[in-house]
């Protein structure tokens, strides 16, 4: 059995962006930094036996549903001069960043054009059901993966969340600010069905019933009573997926048909068939071992290319993980 850290890498880096305050040097430095060290502490925490990187393509989904994160050319659209500059500066590190990795290290790296990094990550795990797996990402679409052999750990806020709840770096339980309690662990069936039903802004996927109650009144079926009758598909779900309700443009929806697309766009599980297959034989394509040496050494020079001394300086420290070839 293996220890698999995967990388969200994409997430990993630009979110250290926005936790780092500074001019845009002090920026670039510390989110290499970050995704740097997220990997390192995986690594040592989880005793990782491989390291892979998962990267961006430009996503089927576009395809399969028109407006999916069209919202995020609004939000580049919408940025400064000065945060324009700040943004292309950050993808020509992050491209050589990701060059680096892939030619100068023995992890892992996974890029298909049609594929997101969600998609290979939560591939790779189902590809890899009796080994251990770490995905590092602060995205909560993973939450749907969390089980006794998968957790994830949120780099930016050093937490781990498991199967059995949350945990910061020394172990000890989160505390919920609202519930002064410890934070609860996901219940993945439910968490991915409440997204399919609510979707999700952050992606521009539509809610398949806008203004859903989490739990039902006298009157009408909320999402807990809709689930906890999804197996029977009895009078709960069917009260509530039969619903139909007309959108802002006069355009009749019924709940079941939105929902229906929601689980192809959320569900990690539930691709189109031909994407599976992409999926799987990207996964097979990369999953070989590389034979790279003194990768301590090419992180070093990688590093005096982009003037990081903080990262130089314990390049052995953070090259460990970056060494491990793919367990055959």
């Amino acid at each position: 059995m293996s220890t698999y850290i995967l990388v969200d890498t994409a997430n990993t880096f630009f979110r250290a962006r926005h936790v780092v305050r500074g001019d845009v040097d002090t920026k670039l430095g510390m989110a290499l930094h970050i995704t740097l060290n997220s990997v390192k502490k995986a690594w040592t925490d989880f005793d990782a036996d491989h390291v892979v990187f998962c990267l961006e393509g430009r996503s089927w989904r576009k395809d399969y549903y028109e407006p999916y994160k069209r919202n995020r050319q609004q939000t580049r659209d919408a940025m400064t001069p000065t945060q324009q500059e700040e943004d292309t500066l950050f993808w020509e590190i992050f491209d050589e960043f990701k060059d680096f990795i892939n030619e100068k290290t023995n992890c892992t790296v996974m890029r298909h054009p049609q594929l997101e990094a969600d998609d290979l990550i939560a591939g790779w795990v189902q590809a890899h059901p009796n080994d251990n797996h770490v995905i590092i990402s602060t995205d909560g679409d993973f939450a749907q993966l969390i089980a006794p052999n998968c957790k994830q750990y949120n780099g930016i806020q050093n937490v781990t969340i498991t199967h059995e709840g949350y945990f910061d770096d020394k172990g000890a339980e989160v505390i919920d600010k609202k519930t002064k309690a410890p934070k609860l662990a996901p219940k993945p069936d439910f968490m991915l069905f409440e997204k399919c039903m609510r979707g999700d802004t952050s992606d521009n996927v539509f809610s398949a019933y806008p203004g859903v109650r989490t739990k039902g009144t006298k009157n009408k079926v909320g999402l807990i009573e809709a689930y906890e009758d999804k197996g029977t598909k009895g009078f709960n779900w069917n009260n509530m997926m039969l619903q139909r309700w007309t959108d802002h443009e006069g355009v009749e929806h019924r709940v079941l048909d939105d929902y229906q697309r929601n689980v192809v766009l959320c569900d990690l599980t539930a691709q189109p068939g031909n994407i599976r297959s992409i999926i799987n034989d990207t996964i097979e394509e990369h999953a070989t071992p590389k034979e790279i040496t003194q990768v301590g050494m090419r992180l070093m020079k990688f590093c005096a290319k982009w003037d990081m001394q903080r990262i130089a300086d314990q390049a052995q420290h953070f090259a460990e993980p970056l060494q491990a070839r793919y367990p055959t």
